[in-house]
């Protein structure tokens, strides 16, 4: 794992060769894009958006680059919705196991045949918003919005997403589409009035105003006025009246983090901590805050770098990263001790271990979750690269072989990792049968993955000159 890396899968790290090797995938299928080669151009788009979920300019590529292959008819493929039964079964699966990348995988497979499927675009959605992804959810919702704008479901998720991102005019409309399509709808007409005030209040200046009724009444007149208070001043009444209930401040905490208001949700879950006494619970919430609000860190000083590259940007983005790594390691440790048999909690500490360079305690934790079935592949994968770092080469290609075994198809990624690791270890024990086979498979996955066609050429030459 490089030490110049980046967050851009749902808290992966990204290595800046990663990143490097994606832009260069994606100026390639700009070209074939604009030459009309689409299905070349769709696969490579393919790559650079599971490779990277989180930027939006490869996945605004991907959509703008079907739109133009099915004319923007807004119903892709003769016979998509039967031709992607199979896929849509897939998806359905590992929404139930919570497995959202393979959500991505296979809703990618959909969308290439239809991508206005708005089921897919929803489990997308819904997955990008479980992982942590910033504007890339609404991407797949307003284009859903698109093929059917007046969908009360389209909207209504809509509506949620477009909340959370404080884009409050757009977010109205949509629940005014869901009342139009039932106007029974309670909760389209309670967040209608929410919306309202909580625009005001972020944009008008109200902050002080002690109700929702005293903004609405100072704008619009007492007709306008459909909340007493706003939502976080009723939680802070209740909790007045009963200042030890834990919930209170989880809800007004959760409202917080819709907002991205990450050090306002740690200070509440402090407040919990002191309030409804030092529990494990509060504790391990409190990490929670603080591991969203240092990833939230390393997204600003990443773009600031980007914008601005400088030493010192590049410095702090670093530090960042440090400050989230310790942490990490910090809320690991502490879920192992609260939780010693929990072989996921044991995964993440080893995983963590090996970020930090402590390449003897992951071994010791990695062993110990190497069955959990879970993770199994990227665990096998962690123990090879932990062995190799402290020089024990026999071991670490064993644990190589296990993981390549272990490892998922449909994660691509961490197979490719695991192909170009096991390859190259194997050629510096000078085993080039080995060596060719591994760096072989990885050039027909990715010819184009870091250094794998100069890596074959010199077996080659190696054969060559025997």
């Amino acid at each position: 794992m490089a030490s110049d890396a980046s967050q851009g899968n749902g808290g992966q790290m990204l290595s800046a060769s990663t990143r490097k090797r994606l832009q260069q995938c994606f100026v390639h299928a700009g070209k074939q894009a604009a030459q009309d080669n689409y299905d070349y151009a769709t696969e490579l788009f393919t790559q650079c958006v599971l490779g990277d979920l989180n930027n939006i300019v490869y996945w605004q590529s991907f959509f703008g680059n079907l739109r133009k292959k099915y004319n923007n008819n807004k119903k892709g493929a003769k016979l998509a919705s039967f031709r992607s039964k199979r896929e849509w079964a897939s998806i359905k699966k590992a929404q139930m196991q919570k497995d959202h990348k393979a959500v991505f995988k296979h809703g990618l497979e959909v969308l290439k045949l239809n991508p206005w499927d708005n089921t897919t675009l929803m489990a997308m959605s819904a997955s990008g918003e479980d992982l942590g992804l910033d504007e890339v959810p609404l991407v797949f919702l307003r284009l859903a919005l698109d093929a059917t704008p007046q969908d009360p479901d389209v909207n209504r998720a809509c509506a949620k997403a477009l909340r959370t991102r404080k884009q409050f005019d757009q977010a109205i409309a949509c629940w005014h589409r869901v009342l139009q399509a039932n106007p029974d709808d309670d909760e389209a007409s309670q967040e209608i009035a929410d919306l309202a005030v909580e625009k005001t209040i972020d944009h008008g200046g109200y902050e002080g105003a002690e109700s929702s009724r005293q903004v609405a009444v100072g704008d619009q007149g007492p007709q306008s006025a459909r909340a007493e208070l706003t939502q976080e001043q009723q939680i802070e009444r209740k909790i007045e009246k009963d200042p030890s209930n834990t919930e209170l401040y989880y809800e007004m905490a959760e409202g917080c983090f819709r907002n991205e208001e990450y050090k306002k949700a740690e200070e509440i879950l402090k407040r919990a901590y002191k309030a409804c006494g030092e529990t494990p619970e509060i504790q391990e919430r409190i990490f929670d805050a603080q591991l969203r609000r240092l990833r939230f860190d390393i997204r600003e000083k990443e773009a600031a770098y980007r914008k601005s590259p400088s030493e010192e940007a590049k410095l702090q983005w670093k530090k960042a990263r440090k400050r989230y790594d310790l942490k990490s390691l910090e809320a690991a440790e502490f879920r192992c001790n609260r939780y010693p048999n929990n072989l996921v909690y044991r995964f993440q500490l080893g995983r963590a271990y090996y970020v930090a360079g402590k390449h003897n305690e992951a071994i010791k934790e990695l062993q110990l979750a190497k069955n959990e079935s879970t993770h199994a592949g990227e665990c096998l994968l962690l123990l090879g690269q932990s062995f190799q770092k402290i020089k024990q080469y026999r071991l670490a290609a064993s644990h190589y072989e296990q993981a390549l075994a272990k490892i998922s198809e449909s994660d691509e990624e961490l197979q490719k990792t695991a192909l170009y690791a096991a390859g190259r270890l194997a050629l510096g024990m000078k085993e080039l049968d080995k060596a060719e086979n591994h760096l072989t498979a990885l050039a027909g996955i990715d010819f184009s993955y870091q250094d794998v066609s100069a890596l074959l050429d010199k077996i080659a030459k190696v054969r060559k000159n025997k």
